[in-house]
C-alpha cells in the first residue's frame, strides 16, 4: 500500500520538500504560488523578515480589466506573473526565487512563471 494516499497529502509532502531548500530573503524574495480549481494567486515572500512584500491573484481588477473574459485560465495565469513582476520592479526587486508549492511545473504555474521572467523578474 502507498504511503501516501489523497492527492492532497502527496501534494503537501511535495510542498515541504522543496520548501526546505527555497528560501527568500529582502534582496531575493521567494515567489510562492497556490493554484485553487478556479484561481491562481502569486505572493513575495521576504522569509528573514517574515513578510509578504506583493501580492496579486486573477481576481484583482487590474488582471480582470486586462483580459476581459476571453483567455480563460492560462491566459490569466501568465498576467497575474506580468502585474506580480511589476509590482515587484516598484519595490526595487529583480531577482526571485520560484516555490511553485508543490504543484508540477506546467499549464497555469509554468504560465505564471513564465510572465513573471516577461514582466523582468529573474529566477
Amino acid at each position: 500500500m502507498a504511503r501516501y494516499k489523497t492527492r492532497e497529502e502527496k501534494r503537501r509532502v511535495r510542498r515541504y520538500r522543496i520548501r526546505k531548500k527555497v528560501v527568500g530573503g529582502s534582496e531575493r524574495p521567494r515567489i510562492s504560488v497556490y493554484r485553487s480549481l478556479n484561481h491562481i494567486y502569486a505572493q513575495l515572500i521576504d522569509d528573514v523578515g517574515g513578510r509578504t512584500l506583493a501580492m496579486c491573484s486573477d481576481a484583482v481588477p487590474e488582471v480582470k480589466a486586462q483580459l476581459g473574459d476571453a483567455k480563460g485560465k492560462v491566459g490569466r495565469a501568465k498576467a497575474v506573473g506580468k502585474l506580480l513582476a511589476e509590482r515587484a520592479k516598484a519595490l526595487g526587486i529583480t531577482h526571485a526565487c520560484f516555490d511553485r508549492g508543490g504543484y508540477l511545473y506546467h499549464g497555469r504555474v509554468k504560465a505564471l512563471a513564465e510572465g513573471a521572467r516577461e514582466g523582468g523578474l529573474e529566477f
